[in-house]
């Protein structure tokens, strides 16, 4: 198959009538509350997800994108194929893969997580088994995350795609993960409350592997659950003692690692 000519683009004037020349949108994601608007490209006889920003916090979290990527590869991890300037900003371009995001935030909408035939409600109705498999890979992904000396910041479940039909989990859109620890400099990260540690809303905190510990015991917390308000557990009480140390407000009382978060999960498991 001859390669489609947006592999060997580095600049294009404008990314939307180039994407529209050079193969056929078939979805616009214009209404992103991370201000990019990005495309679904059929180009090639494949289909690609192009992501384009255009003021200057949505091209420094694009380019903060490519830093993880060029860091940590993992079969969970959509990986990046390309990337290129365009009049404006700069353009992403990844495989499309099949799934749907189990949480869509957009600047209109927002909510709809327990909303009867949500992903995230299909998600919370399936098979314990096929559940553990997904938060399996969200916790290996992350060992390769941390081996890479980095740290997840702005992870929540609209990063996570679920291939209902393949019942196969994939992490997309982590531009904000970032080397650390690193100091907090502004007055709090940017990501969902519902899974952010104390210390990402204090200005001079430290942000550490412990911070990522936390964010990923919300995440087992949240979707090893029936239900938003949590008061529906699905798992064991031996799982839920490894979340509530992994969650701890105190970063100090936290596992110190994820390795040390996943060994105790699957020994509760």
């Amino acid at each position: 198959m001859t390669a489609h000519p947006i592999f060997n683009v580095t600049h294009v004037p404008a990314l939307e009538p180039y994407l529209a020349r050079t193969g056929s949108i078939f979805r616009t994601f214009a209404d992103q509350d991370s201000g990019c608007t990005s495309y679904g490209l059929m180009a090639a006889g494949q289909r690609w997800f192009v992501k384009g920003a255009s003021t200057p916090d949505g091209v420094s979290s694009l380019r903060r994108a490519i830093s993880v990527h060029e860091a940590v590869a993992h079969p969970a991890i959509v990986p990046l194929s390309h990337s290129f300037r365009t009049g404006d900003g700069l353009a992403l371009v990844y495989p499309w893969i099949a799934g749907e995001v189990l949480y869509h935030p957009t600047r209109s909408r927002h909510g709809g997580r327990a909303a009867p035939g949500s992903p995230m409600a299909r998600f919370r109705q399936l098979p314990l088994p096929q559940v553990h498999a997904a938060l399996d890979l969200l916790l290996s992904a992350h060992l390769a995350v941390e081996q890479a000396g980095l740290v997840a910041v702005d992870l929540y479940d609209g990063c996570m795609l679920y291939d209902f039909d393949d019942h196969q989990m994939a992490l997309c859109d982590l531009d904000e993960y970032r080397a650390g620890p690193f100091t907090l400099k502004v007055d709090r990260l940017p990501g969902s409350k519902r899974y952010m540690a104390p210390e990402e809303f204090v200005r001079g905190s430290v942000i550490d592997v412990r911070t990522t510990v936390f964010t990923l015991g919300r995440a087992l917390r949240l979707l090893l659950d029936a239900g938003d308000e949590e008061e529906q557990w699905r798992g064991s009480p031996g799982q839920l003692a490894v979340i509530r140390r992994a969650t701890a407000a105190d970063p100090e009382s936290r596992f110190p690692s994820v390795r040390s978060l996943a060994d105790a999960w699957h020994t509760a498991a």
